[in-house]
């Protein structure tokens, strides 16, 4: 039997995060992952983190991933993979399978950090090969190179949903719709917005009704539902799809807690059967910890914070650092884990109600919860809308970040001191009136929802000049003409593409700048290259 002072069953963002805190420490750390390759679902993010700087705020997932697991490795943690714990004894023991050898293994103290599985609905044809989970799509997109297929319906409108649908556009498919249960989109707007803006519909209080398909889905049926959750008939429709993607929610994989004697709790706001545990992630087992989705369902950067917690108060148990740092980093990491449970999606430990207002009392957009992006006549109330006096003198950014996402990126890039957001990141951004716009695009390609715009009404006669984020290849070429679209995909006027900015910076996020005409300066979101303005 081999002993380590910290065994930790998971390679995912809350695991590595509590392998650094307690190898950083001097403890000697093994972890042990099932998959191939590390990091949990970090390596299949593509998108850049919200949050602030100190949770890795505006950086792409698998950047994250690949830092973390430097810096484990670094430390001397050992990191096996394709090592699957199938128990947990007395006395913290573990049995371990690796390739086909059954080892053993016993820590002083052991962090279960097993992350949650996708859940699965059924449905007449959810057999059919066409039918795959979010995750799954994710790992043929973003891990192997692969696009799922041609036309895809998306069932599930969490930030999940979303995201994915948002990269099997970039992937090359064409997103048919968005479809959910629920009355509102379940995840940020400012996601949603992203692909409502390229022209994907969302279908609220719907669901799937059918797969068609003899050997593989070549159409699905969709059925608006009731408040009581019953189809609607005569509401059915038939979309032309070869993909139906499920992202209808997590759970937590708390197997392994519940076989350690770990006390267990159904908490439905943390996505279902989770351990209990105290503030430092201490279950009802003395030195077994819980942390990341295991835990409750929670974003990576939250994840990982629960992760250097339990690291942390390891590292305190075992006499590695003493009362006074481990209550000083615990302060510190949970001051930070807090401020992204903040705000209109914040996971506080109560139960989740739809707000009707921000924090600051503006009405949320309505259009944005039930339809994916913001109707002009609501902009106006926000902060970050700049007036037309303030238009008329030339270029401003535009912020429409409207839910007090904690998020606060905008505030750190400007060079200029444009945007101020505050010491609380969910606060909504606001413009500061005495700065001056350089039109630099930092806070535009920075942005982790994309929710910011340079629009200059004064570029020329009868002209304004739009930039916005672009993460689409080809990229278009200075001079190339194509379509300005609105915030719900409706084609406005023909546009040209001005200039196209892309640096080290940027991270893979264009800033574009095309021209329209004037009347569509704050209407205009999005570049469609070289479609045609139909005529009548």
């Amino acid at each position: 039997m081999i002993r380590y002072e910290v065994i930790i069953i998971g390679a995912g963002p809350a695991g590595l995060s509590a392998a650094i805190e307690a190898a950083a420490r001097g403890l000697k750390v093994v972890v042990f992952d099932e998959n191939d390759k590390p990091g949990g679902q970090l390596f299949k993010q593509i998108h850049k983190f919200f949050g602030a700087k100190e949770h890795q705020a505006r950086e792409r997932g698998f950047r994250i991933g690949e830092r973390l697991l430097a810096q484990a490795v670094g430390l001397g943690v050992k990191v096996v993979l394709g090592a699957q714990v199938v128990g947990i004894f007395d006395n913290k023991q573990i049995t371990v399978m690796i390739d086909t050898q059954m080892e053993y293994y016993v820590g002083n103290s052991i962090v279960i950090a097993t992350g949650a599985s996708e859940n699965v609905i059924s449905f007449p044809g959810w057999t059919l090969p066409g039918v795959i989970g979010a995750g799954a799509a994710q790992t043929l997109m973003n891990i192997y190179g692969l696009r799922p297929g041609s036309k895809v319906l998306m069932v599930g409108s969490g930030n999940v949903g979303v995201v994915v649908g948002y990269q099997l556009i970039q992937a090359g498919c064409q997103v048919a719709a968005v479809i959910d249960a629920a009355a509102h989109i379940g995840g940020y707007g400012v996601h949603a917005a992203k692909i409502a803006r390229m022209g994907v519909p969302f279908y609220l209080s719907h669901t799937i009704a059918q797969a068609h398909g003899t050997d593989r889905v070549c159409g699905a049926t969709i059925v608006e539902v009731d408040q009581a959750w019953q189809p609607v008939p005569g509401s059915e429709k038939f979309l032309d799809v070869d993909v139906i993607c499920l992202a209808v929610g997590l759970s937590p994989m708390s197997q392994l807690a519940r076989l350690a004697g770990c006390l267990l709790q159904d908490h439905p706001h943390k996505g279902g059967l989770v351990p209990v545990c105290d503030e430092y992630g201490e279950t009802t087992v003395k030195d077994i910890y819980a942390a990341g989705d295991v835990a409750g369902i929670e974003e990576a950067s939250s994840a990982m914070l629960q992760g250097r917690i339990a690291g942390n108060a390891i590292a305190c148990r075992h006499g590695y650092i003493s009362r006074t740092e481990f209550e000083r980093y615990h302060a510190e990491y949970k001051t930070s884990l807090m401020q992204l449970r903040g705000g209109t999606f914040g996971h506080d430990g109560g139960e989740k109600t739809q707000p009707k207002h921000t924090a600051e009392g503006q009405p949320l957009s309505q259009t944005l919860l039930t339809k994916g992006y913001l109707d002009e006549r609501e902009l106006t109330v926000f902060p970050g809308i700049p007036g037309e006096a303030a238009r008329k003198q030339g270029l401003v950014a535009v912020l429409e970040c409207t839910q007090n996402i904690p998020c606060n990126p905008c505030q750190d890039v400007c060079p200029k001191g444009c945007i101020k957001v505050g010491d609380k990141i969910t606060n909504l951004p606001v413009m500061v009136s005495s700065a001056h716009c350089s039109g630099c695009g930092l806070c535009v390609i920075s942005c982790p929802g994309q929710a910011i715009f340079l629009v200059n009404e004064t570029y020329a006669d009868n002209f304004a000049a739009v930039s916005i984020p672009y993460e689409l290849v080809p990229l278009p070429v200075p001079g190339s003409k194509g379509m300005a679209c609105d915030r719900s995909g409706a084609v406005l006027a023909e546009a040209e593409v001005i200039s196209v900015r892309k640096n080290a910076k940027s991270d893979g996020t264009a800033l574009l700048t095309m021209k329209v005409p004037g009347q569509w300066a704050m209407l205009a979101r999005f570049f469609k290259p070289g479609a045609a303005l139909q005529e009548g």
